[in-house]
């Protein structure tokens, strides 16, 4: 019999030990078992594994593997099990892609909403560019990792399945860096940019001027190949501007500034955004950033952009400018800071545009989508990374007069359970 890769867990004594057969996968990305009208949610296990588990309440934890799926795979990472960063890695990798497409099929259909979803668009697995580490003094050691699953223990990692490999390279002396940062516990946000880490510690009790006053700080930074530590959003200490290309157009994004999680998966998304905005002359990037997708489109349209990222907007203009100077071919470009929740841009805003491109965060934009809804924009491409509140905010676009020809999932967040997408609407 196949025992598990995590240690045997201490058995709950309000638990019970049941042997189930796992039926499919849960949205958070644990397997499901049926018994009776009781369901089970137990980490770690594939559709078809017949395992035991110790039972509590509607959790189920993991105590042997007798019988496994062909779904199963061997996780490529030694930290996976115990490490919680991760929640696929013993499925295969088709098995992964067509579980995420039908997460979205799902979505969609409970909310009414039916159309083609695309197969997903497979990302390499070690390309991830950003991450947020945990950071816990234990003694004079400092453990750098991530979580533990439904815990605050932190895993300390020395290699990472997720991470670019030049990420990943950098793991020890990144935490060389988090060792001179003066505060017990903290987490650690980094960005692999152009030209190397960008930083940012998070914690109440900490201050930019106190890391900044940490011996061997800027030496640290230069051996790990850090440009800029901020603390709290407020830069400590910057050897040099980040620096990030939009398909060409060079942008130093701001402390905490949002960037899709990998450069392969952005590239992926502005392929589909691109192909579905093709031949507009006029288009609005609503929640833009620092202009991922509006600086490659103001190539060949000229483009308005709006983020309530105040920081994230004066970057986008700030990349726009210098691209021009430098005769880079640009069009005209318009930006603002708004906060689209609040102050959506109304359908009397939107008349005058050919096509409508919104990245809200996970919550979604009803507000704004109520607002494209009501207008007559030909084309929107929605991109999301919750197919939930994307499926929502599809409903009223559908509500007010669109089409969703169709939907893409981009699996960027591989071996997690999110999944990004891209959906096309037409105005009927």
């Amino acid at each position: 019999m196949a025992r598990s890769a995590r240690r045997e867990p201490k058995k709950n004594p309000s638990s019970r030990r049941i042997t189930v057969r796992i039926e499919t996968i849960g949205s958070g990305g644990d397997g499901v078992a049926r018994v009776g009208g009781d369901l089970f949610y137990t980490p770690l296990t594939a559709p078809g594994d017949l395992v035991t588990i110790d039972a509590a309440g509607d959790r189920g934890r993991l105590f042997e593997i007798v019988e496994k799926s062909p779904l199963r795979a061997d996780p490529p990472c030694r930290h996976f099990g115990q490490c919680g960063g991760c929640a696929l890695q013993h499925l295969s990798r088709d098995e992964e892609l067509r579980w995420k497409r039908a997460q979205v099929e799902r979505a969609l259909h409970r909310a009414g909403v039916e159309t083609e979803v695309r197969s997903a668009v497979a990302v390499p697995a070690a390309s991830r560019r950003r991450a947020t580490f945990a950071a816990r003094r234990a003694g004079n050691n400092l453990l750098l990792g991530f979580n533990e699953r439904r815990s605050s223990r932190v895993v300390s990692i020395e290699d990472c399945a997720v991470l670019a490999p030049a990420f990943a390279a950098r793991l020890e002396g990144l935490k060389e860096i988090a060792t001179l940062i003066p505060a017990s516990e903290f987490d650690l946000a980094a960005t692999l940019c152009d030209n190397g880490l960008d930083l940012n510690a998070t914690d109440r009790k900490l201050s930019a001027r106190a890391v900044l006053q940490a011996p061997g700080l800027a030496a640290a930074m230069r051996a790990g190949g850090a440009e800029r530590l901020s603390v709290n959003g407020e830069i400590a200490l910057a050897l040099a501007e980040p620096t990030v290309s939009f398909d060409g157009v060079l942008v130093h994004p701001p402390p905490g500034a949002f960037l899709q999680a990998s450069r392969e998966g952005e590239t992926a998304l502005l392929d589909l955004v691109r192909t579905a905005v093709s031949g507009a002359r006029k288009i609005v990037d609503l929640f833009s950033g620092c202009g991922t997708f509006a600086l490659p489109l103001a190539r060949k349209a000229s483009v308005a952009a709006a983020d309530s990222d105040g920081q994230a907007i004066d970057a986008l203009k700030r990349a726009a400018a210098a691209a021009q100077r430098s005769g880079l071919q640009m069009n005209l470009l318009r930006a603002e800071t708004r906060d689209l929740f609040e102050r959506p841009l109304s359908a009397k805003d939107l008349k005058s545009y050919d096509a409508v491109i919104f990245d809200p965060p996970r919550a979604g934009a009803a507000a704004q989508a109520e607002e494209i809804a009501k207008s007559g924009v030909p084309v929107v491409a929605g991109v999301s990374c919750n197919p939930a509140t994307f499926a929502r905010d599809a409903s009223l676009l559908v509500a007010g007069g669109y089409r969703l020809i169709e939907v893409t999932p981009v699996d960027q967040f591989v071996y997690s359970p999110h999944v990004e997408l891209v959906g096309v609407f037409a105005k009927r």
